[in-house]
């Protein structure tokens, strides 16, 4: 069984070259599109965002140094604090005093977010004021 996909006898050959015109077209009409939209996908709200600073740390003897360790383990100074409540009551002992001690709060790399976390909540819940990072400093020289 045969096809005929012309004539056979005739003098016309077969193009078989692609007609690009329309993909060109096409590709003009996207590229416009995207001209268009881009500019709208990419605005956002006019903010003016903190700058780095590095603020240098003074140690009163006043002040208290929490530290949560990669396992969740919370340190009060360097005595180990067994679980959140009594973190919690020891928080409470040194709210009450005028003014409050600064916390310092420093947590390990390797420390789940959830633990550090716990910690900030339980400061926040007995009305601690003031509560700092303690973080390495930025290398110099870059």
């Amino acid at each position: 069984m045969g096809m005929n996909v012309g004539n056979e006898g005739g003098d016309e050959s077969l193009n078989s070259t692609i007609n690009t015109t329309p993909l060109v077209d096409v590709m003009l009409v996207m590229l416009i599109i995207f001209m268009i939209t881009i500019p709208v996908v990419t605005q956002s709200v006019n903010l003016e965002l903190p700058k780095e600073e590095n603020v240098i740390r003074v140690t009163k003897p006043e002040n208290i140094e929490l530290a949560v360790t990669k396992d969740g383990e919370i340190y009060w100074n360097t005595a180990n604090v067994p679980n959140i409540d009594d973190l919690k009551d020891r928080m409470r002992a040194i709210a009450k005093n005028d003014p409050q001690p600064e916390i310092h709060l420093r947590g390990d790399t390797g420390a789940r977010y959830e633990h550090v976390g716990r910690v900030i909540f339980a400061a926040q819940q007995v009305g601690i004021v003031k509560l700092s990072f303690v973080t390495e400093p930025p290398a110099r020289g870059g």
